[in-house]
């Protein structure tokens, strides 16, 4: 396969993630904030954080307010990494190897861009509240859902199929691995019960895994516990080591001659992950844990670029 076209396809996904991801992460920061309005600005300032995005953001708006980071991460497509910037931006990559990809991908896509773009000329007008709010994130979701379910249930598994698989699942584990870390910090042990255990359902509502926790563990919310359902779970969707298995054995399947250390990489963090007790985890350190895994994933994406895809700049 030429390198442009799973580049495009690798990053087709990528967007398609990481837009799903942006508006899973805002939703859960507008809730929070609305049922602690005096913390605001903490919880708008981690949104920010999560994504690398606040120095950007201050220089464009200055003071972090709550629809001024919406706006932002929204529809502002001068912020690349914004909710309208990625579907556009997936939309391009798509569009690019619509030969590659079947009819159904590309109209799924295509018609998730125009739609998006429709909607905030004609409906949004630059803003989004409220309940509109909610039910855009609600469709940001389902329309990534519906593109991931187009692409396993009509793309011949092929090395095209496995690259625009790579771009979801790296994507995914770095948003976790982010959430977390950010999270885990801001989350500190609260003087109410009763607000500890609304933020971290919201947390687990983030990543879809508030029903999981409660069939897995049947019992309180703690912070070991989500830590281990979004580490070290391999059955839960979203955790990492459900993440990096599926990375490791896509790289198995798309091998060459140049990245043997490529696959050594994913295959060490797999292992470990799939080894490591959360215990240990705690007692070395949660944050140190994330932070080298997000290290070594930015890693694999700088290699997987020059392995197989158009190196990066």
């Amino acid at each position: 396969m030429l390198s442009r076209t799973a580049d495009h396809l690798y990053w087709m996904s990528r967007y398609t993630e990481r837009a799903e991801n942006i508006a899973r992460m805002l939703e859960v920061s507008y809730r929070m904030s609305l049922q602690t309005p005096g913390t605001q600005a903490g919880y708008w300032g981690a949104a920010l954080g999560i994504n690398g995005l606040e120095e950007a953001y201050r220089a464009q708006y200055g003071v972090i307010t709550g629809p001024n980071v919406l706006r932002f991460m929204t529809l502002d497509l001068g912020n690349p990494s914004s909710i309208l910037s990625c579907l556009r931006a997936a939309r391009e990559n798509c569009h690019a190897v619509r030969g590659t990809v079947t009819s159904e991908v590309w109209e799924t896509i295509n018609t998730t861009w125009l739609d998006a773009r429709e909607s905030v000329q004609n409906h949004l007008h630059g803003s989004v509240q409220g309940s509109e709010l909610t039910k855009f994130f609600e469709w940001v979701k389902f329309r990534s859902h519906l593109s991931r379910g187009v692409t396993v249930g009509t793309m011949l598994q092929d090395e095209a199929f496995h690259f625009a698989r790579l771009g979801t699942f790296l994507e995914r584990a770095d948003n976790t691995a982010r959430l977390l870390d950010v999270k885990f910090d801001e989350l500190a042990p609260q003087s109410s019960a009763s607000a500890e255990y609304y933020e971290w359902s919201a947390l687990l509502r983030s990543v879809s895994a508030f029903e999981i926790y409660r069939k897995v563990y049947r019992d309180a919310i703690t912070p070991q516990r989500v830590a281990e359902l979004l580490i070290l779970r391999e059955d839960m969707p979203r955790s990492l080591h459900a993440c990096m298995k599926e990375v490791h054995h896509i790289l198995t399947l798309i091998a060459n001659s140049r990245s043997q250390e490529t696959l050594r990489l994913a295959g060490a963090l797999y292992s470990r992950l799939r080894y490591s007790r959360i215990e240990d985890i705690s007692e070395r350190g949660l944050h140190d844990m994330l932070t080298r895994f997000l290290n070594i994933t930015s890693d694999l994406g700088n290699r997987i670029a020059q392995d197989f895809l158009l190196p990066m700049a």
